[in-house]
Formats: structure tokens, sequence, C-alpha cells
């Protein structure tokens, strides 16, 4: 339950207003605490200007992209938003959900938050609000940092859903956060969810969904590769500890499973770019494993807490090709955690730790 300030606010019952005050005082919400969880975003559709209003905000991003403007928007704008909304949007549309007319990773997080919010309600009824929002499209922070606070959110918990911080993912998505409370009259207090890339619940979730997959097949995977998402080599220079999570976490999960250091690989993905980025790439590393007789391997990414673009498009497609057309045979790939029971057990968890101190 919440502490006393909390739960015996201030307010006279039924009428929203503080005690004592005169009849033309604003309306005062009741005290609740908000938790606001956060992905990378997603395009509204997968049609050239829905694609491209997307990319322009993601590409513009200095967490993303931090070269000098004058040299990056006229490339951006006159190149890049010319020609890269068609075929990001034709590979948005080979995994549309259809039914709901969305991106999976916005069906996932909501379907994340539905179960997330049902947990928290459990532990502590209505006094805390559970929602979610995109970094980049929508819904966007802003307009959910702005609902909160009109909820009477006094506090809010931001819970960035990167498990590996990177100035890129956690940073951008912070920035966001604050900006949007820069616009508040009255600002709630607000805390920031930390990387999560070694906690025992999420290492546990990611054992089990290898596990479970492999239960599931017919033969046993020469080698699992963790592929993560890529970041410029430079980054990791200037101090970006990312590249380090990453590989704790491979290093973590193998303890877990209780494999041979043979049995699992780690390699990044989503190269964008001249400049070098963080390596193995993927795409080279599978191909190479199948070269070298390893024809049956299954690949997991464990940064990405839904599948999205990145997972059901690149993994699953542009990775398993290079990998059969170089000789692999049989390629398994192994789903985000999403919102399987576990993975929400461990995202729960983590909220309520970091909650310690607001509520009882």
């Amino acid at each position: 339950m919440l502490d006393a300030k909390y739960s015996q606010p201030d307010i006279t019952p039924g009428h929203g207003r503080l005690a004592h005050a005169p009849a033309d005082h604003p309306v005062v919400k009741a005290p609740k605490i908000g938790v606001l969880v956060a992905n990378l975003g997603t395009p509204d559709g997968y049609d050239y200007w829905s694609m491209r209003r997307y990319l322009n905000q993601f590409l513009s991003d200095k967490r993303v992209v931090d070269i000098s403007d004058w040299i990056w928007q006229p490339l951006l704008q006159l190149v890049i938003l010319t020609r890269r909304p068609f075929a990001s949007g034709a590979n948005y549309k080979l995994i549309w959900n259809t039914e709901k007319n969305e991106s999976p990773l916005l069906t996932t997080t909501r379907d994340q938050t539905t179960k997330i919010s049902a947990a928290l309600s459990a532990a502590y009824g209505g006094e805390v609000i559970v929602d979610f929002s995109m970094r980049y499209g929508n819904p966007s922070t802003e307009s959910k940092v702005k609902a909160m606070v009109a909820a009477g959110c006094e506090k809010i918990l931001f819970f960035p859903l990167y498990p590996h911080y990177a100035g890129a993912t956690s940073a951008t998505a912070n920035d966001a956060f604050f900006a949007a409370l820069m616009k508040e009259k009255r600002q709630p207090t607000a805390r920031i969810v930390p990387e999560y890339f070694e906690h025992p619940q999420y290492i546990d979730a990611l054992a089990a969904s290898v596990t479970r997959a492999y239960a599931e097949l017919d033969h046993t995977p020469d080698v699992l590769v963790t592929s993560y998402h890529g970041m410029p080599i430079r980054y990791l220079m200037e101090g970006d500890p990312y590249h380090c999570h990453c590989a704790k976490t491979t290093r973590l999960l193998r303890e877990k499973l209780g494999w041979d250091k043979s049995a699992i690989d780690t390699s990044f993905q989503s190269v964008f770019g001249r400049e070098e980025w963080l390596k193995p790439y993927t795409v080279e590393h599978v191909a190479e494993l199948a070269k070298q007789g390893k024809k049956n391997i299954a690949v997991i990414a464990p940064a990405f807490s839904s599948d999205c673009i990145e997972t059901l498009e690149e993994i699953n497609g542009e990775i398993r090709e290079a990998f059969e057309h170089a000789g692999g045979e049989r390629f398994t790939y192994i789903p985000c955690l999403n919102d399987d029971d576990a993975h929400v057990a461990a995202l729960v968890t983590i909220i309520q730790e970091n909650l310690a101190g607001w509520v009882k």
C-alpha cells in the first residue's frame, strides 16, 4: 500500500478540492504515481509519407546520428528520405499487423503494458497508473507525460525498455522524457529505471526461452548466436558502455544454461553508414559459421524487449538468407521475450525495485 502521504490526500472527498480551499480553486486530483514504459517507436503506417515522417524524426536525432547538421541534413532530406521510405515501407509491410493495422512493436508493447498494469494494480490498487510511450512516432512521450500529470501523478517512474544502456537508445528516451517535463507547469518528481542487462530474472527469462526453443527442435544447433543491435566503435571509445553490457549478458546467459564457450557467440547487426561499427557483424558472422561447417544455428536478440523490424525482417530475413546462401542448412530464430509471463514478471520486479520508498 502507499505511505500515509499518498493514502490520505488532503482533498475533500467527492469534490477534488483541497480542504479549506476557496470555491473557485482549481480542481486538484488525488495524488498518484505514474509508471511510463517506453520503447523505440514505430511509423503510423508503411506508406511513403508515414515512413518519411518516422525516419526523419529518428535519423534527425543527434543521439542516433551525431554528424553536423550542415553536412547531415542536406544528405538526409534530399537523398536518404527520398529513397529509404520506399525500402523501409516494403519491409514493414512484410511484418505489419494487418488485423490491428499497426507494427508488431506497438502491439507487443501494448500487451506488455497491459500485463504490467494488471500486476501493479493487484499490488497497489489504483494509486499506480501504468502507460507506454514511443521515442519516435506515436504515442509520444510528451503526450503520455501530459496525460499522467493531468491524471494527478505527482511522481513518475520512467522505464526505457532497453536491457543494455546506449546513448542511442536509453539516453535519447530519457532526453524525450526530460524534455516533456520541461513543458509542465507543475513538474512531478521523476525517476529513471537504469539498464537491467544483468538482472537475474531477465537472465532467467532469456535462458528459459532458449531452453524452450531448443526443446521444440529435432536437432541441437551447433551454436547460438546472440545478435545485438550495433553501434559505431567510436561510441565505445567515447565511453558508451553498451558493448560491455552486451558481452556480460551473453556470458551470464551461457553460465545460466551451463554451456561451454564454444556453444554461444556474440555479434552485432543493423550496421548503417560507412563508419566502422562493433564487430563481428551478424550478417557476415552467420555466413562464416556456415562456411566453417556449422550448418545448424540458432539466433536470439537479447537487446530487444519486443520483436520488431530488426528481428522479424532483418534477422529472420536478411541474416537467415546470408546463412543459407553460404551453405547453412537449418536456421532457428528464437523470438524476443515480448509479453512472455517470465519476462513481464522480471519487468514488474524491476519496476517495484525502483518504486522503493514511493510505495510499500
